[in-house]
């Protein structure tokens, strides 16, 4: 995993708010763009983005492009922030 690109992804409110979209389901990149009030070209740096983290998948069909959320990378991060807080834990026994 790379997390220092994840990291960066999750740092951006726009991409959260793309991530929260994607966990309904898979979405069009015009369906996410809809949603903002900025270009299809800054849409789609975000995208970018999500896709370089390996936080989304990127499928073509026809004209259109969906993404989807990549949820093992999500779990990932859980479970690396997880072991954090239980080294924490450990510490204050």
């Amino acid at each position: 995993m790379k997390y220092g690109e994840t990291f960066k992804a999750f740092s951006d409110p726009v991409r959260r708010e793309i991530l929260t979209m994607l966990k309904k389901g898979r979405m069009s990149a015009g369906d996410i763009s809809s949603h903002f009030d900025m270009t299809q070209a800054t849409i789609s740096y975000h995208l970018k983005l999500l896709k370089e983290a390996d936080l989304v998948y990127e499928e073509r069909e026809k004209n259109f492009i969906y993404y989807t959320l990549n949820i093992s990378v999500i779990e990932e991060v859980m479970l690396w922030l997880a072991t954090l807080k239980e080294a924490d834990e450990h510490e204050e026994i």
